[in-house]
C-alpha cells in the first residue's frame, strides 16, 4: 500500500488469482480496507492505509486482478473495524457524516469495483454488532451501494454473548461462520419469536447457493 501504485497492486490480485486457479482456491478472505485508527488494532497488517480514498483504490484494483482470474474476494472487516486488540469488545460510536466520509468511503469504492463478497466485522457500531447491522448490511451495502453478492460473518463473531445469529440473517448477513449447533439453534429460536422471517432466510440461502453456482469449480463443471 505504501506504493500508492495502483498497477502494481493490480499485478498483486492477478498473481493470487492465478496462485488459487492452481491450487483449486475458489475464495479470498482480502482484501482489507479499514483504518490504521490505532496501533493496536490487531488486524492493521491486513489494512491498506490510514486514507480512505487510498485503500478504496488500492482495493479495487487487487479485487480486479483477482476476479479476472476468477477468484471471489471477500471484501473486509465491515465495518469501522479499525480499534482495539478485542474487537469483539469495541462499540464505536460516530456520526453518520464521520462514518460515510471516513469509514465506509473505501468500502463503497471497492464494491463498485466488483467485489463479489463481503465479510462483516466483530465489533459494534452506534451500539449494533455489525452483521446485525440491517443499516449497514443492507441499506448501505445492497440498496445503496448496489451490493447483490454475499455477505458473512467473521469466524465466532456471533459466539454467545456477541452478535445474534437471528438477527444476522434478518439483518442482511447471509452467512455464519464457521457453523455448528449453537448458531443453527439460536436461528430456529429467532425464528419462532419472530427475530426472522422464513422469507428472510430463503433469501440469505439464494444468495449463498447462487454464489456457489457462480464459483469458478462450478462453472468448469457445468462447462
Amino acid at each position: 500500500a505504501n506504493s500508492w501504485d495502483t498497477d502494481l497492486l493490480h499485478a498483486v490480485g492477478t498473481a493470487i488469482g492465478e496462485e488459487a486457479r492452481v491450487n483449486d482456491i475458489q475464495a479470498w478472505y482480502a482484501p482489507g480496507v479499514n483504518l490504521h485508527r490505532s496501533p493496536y488494532t490487531s488486524r492493521n497488517h491486513e489494512y491498506y492505509s490510514e486514507d480512505p480514498v487510498l485503500s478504496g483504490k488500492l482495493a479495487a484494483q487487487v479485487i480486479k486482478g483477482a476476479k479476472n482470474e476468477g477468484l471471489i474476494t471477500y471484501l473486509k472487516h465491515f465495518a469501522v473495524s479499525e480499534g482495539g486488540k478485542n474487537p469483539s469488545e469495541v462499540n464505536t460510536w460516530l456520526t453518520e457524516q464521520n462514518m460515510r466520509e471516513i469509514y465506509l468511503k473505501g468500502f463503497g469504492m471497492a464494491v463498485t469495483a466488483g467485489a463479489k463478497a463481503v465479510m462483516t466485522s466483530y465489533n459494534k457500531v452506534n451500539g449494533v454488532y455489525t452483521p446485525n447491522s440491517h443499516d449497514l448490511c443492507t441499506k448501505v451495502l445492497r440498496n445503496e451501494w448496489g451490493f447483490e453478492g454475499v455477505v458473512m460473518t467473521d469466524w465466532y463473531s456471533t459466539n454467545p454473548g456477541q452478535g445474534d445469529n437471528a438477527l444476522c440473517m434478518s439483518a442482511g448477513n447471509d452467512l455464519i461462520m464457521p457453523g455448528g449447533g449453537y448458531f443453527k439453534r439460536q436461528i430456529l429460536r429467532g425464528l419462532r419469536k419472530g427475530k426472522v422471517t422464513r422469507q428472510q432466510l430463503r433469501c440469505c440461502c439464494g444468495r449463498v447457493v447462487r454464489a456457489i453456482f457462480d464459483s469458478p469449480i462450478q462453472q468448469e463443471y457445468i462447462g
